[in-house]
């Protein structure tokens, strides 16, 4: 696991908040995975491994908890609180999805594809609300 280095014991992370456009309509889709361990809606992200950058970190994430590779976008704001007692920093960025396939995991069992409307009220956890506006922020759709 990797903290912060200042012996503050902050778990650092980072993640994508994934887009495509619906291959019927041209519309906006965003991906959230399903962790069974959890069971929770959230956005693709993890740990980062010891050394790791962030951007790299969170694009090995998503390919990892999704199948997909992604084109990273702008910067997302970066989330914090407190996961298992101890503090956690998510940095995120925005990412278009390119190819790939979902393989059910360990650590993810579904992914779904949705509109922003839907997955803003699919997601679990309200700051994974927040990240679907930010992520229509930086597309420019609001």
């Amino acid at each position: 696991m990797t903290t912060d280095g200042t012996g503050s014991g902050t778990v650092l992370a980072a993640g994508c908040v994934l887009w495509r456009r619906s291959r019927t309509d041209g519309g906006l889709e965003i991906c959230l995975v399903h962790r069974p361990k959890y069971d929770d809606w959230s956005h693709p992200k993890g740990k980062l491994k010891r050394g790791e950058d962030t951007l790299t970190g969170a694009l090995r994430e998503v390919e990892e908890e999704t199948g997909y590779h992604c084109v990273p976008g702008a910067g997302l704001p970066t989330v914090r609180y407190l996961a298992n007692g101890r503090p956690k920093r998510v940095t995120y960025w925005a990412a278009e999805a390119t190819d790939g396939t979902f393989t059910p995991n360990n650590e993810v069992d579904r992914i779904v594809w949705l509109p922003p409307t839907q997955a803003r009220t699919y997601v679990t956890h309200p700051r994974d609300k927040t990240l679907v506006d930010d992520l229509l922020t930086a597309l420019h759709l609001i």
